[in-house]
């Protein structure tokens, strides 16, 4: 029989050997409270090599900014040098010899080594003056500086609207041709 002077420091080895025990098994493992969760993977289209949410581009030339697109989510095709755009807006800034333009448009694909914009979706151009040219479709030639579409627009300033098919419209000098008849309407006051 054992002692009753040795039971007590024994007991004490068996509580401390047990509690070393718990915390090196909690202290390897973690608790699964304080892991930290993976994020979920999205996966994305085999052409896609990068996805962004609000992403930003510009173009500078000489210096200067010459226009910024914004888009609330932009994929990145890169054998296809293309980004595919979503919820997109297009700032021109005002200068010596042109004025501002915002373009907006739903989806939109940027062709990155030429530097064309292509809009889709209730498409507004709009420019300080007060111009506005809505369309469903639009191009951006970045080589040219200058827009052109094939589909019905509706031009509108002040009290003037017109309603034409097809249209080339330069960025800078601000001016719009018309590939169709126009129709002409003046609103009243």
């Amino acid at each position: 029989m054992v002692s009753p002077v040795y039971i007590r420091p024994l007991l004490a080895l068996l509580v401390t050997a047990a509690i070393i025990g718990i915390a090196t098994v909690v202290i390897r493992n973690g608790s699964e409270e304080s892991k930290p969760v993976p994020p979920a993977s999205q996966q994305l289209p085999q052409n896609i090599d990068i996805a962004l949410n609000k992403a930003r581009f510009s173009e500078i030339q000489d210096g200067l900014l010459v226009w910024e697109l914004f888009a609330d989510r932009a994929e990145y095709d890169k054998i296809g040098d293309t980004v595919y755009l979503r919820d997109v807006r297009m700032e021109f800034r005002k200068t010596a010899s042109q004025g501002a333009i915002t373009v907006t448009a739903g989806t939109g694909e940027y062709f990155i080594t030429k530097k064309n914009i292509s809009l889709k979706g209730n498409v507004c151009v709009v420019t300080d003056e007060g111009a506005q040219f809505v369309t469903e479709t639009i191009f951006y030639k970045g080589a040219v500086d200058h827009f052109t579409t094939e589909a019905p627009v509706i031009f509108s300033q002040q009290r003037i609207q017109l309603n034409a098919t097809g249209m080339d419209l330069a960025v800078k000098g601000q001016k719009a041709y018309f590939k169709s008849l126009v129709d002409a309407t003046i609103v009243a006051n």
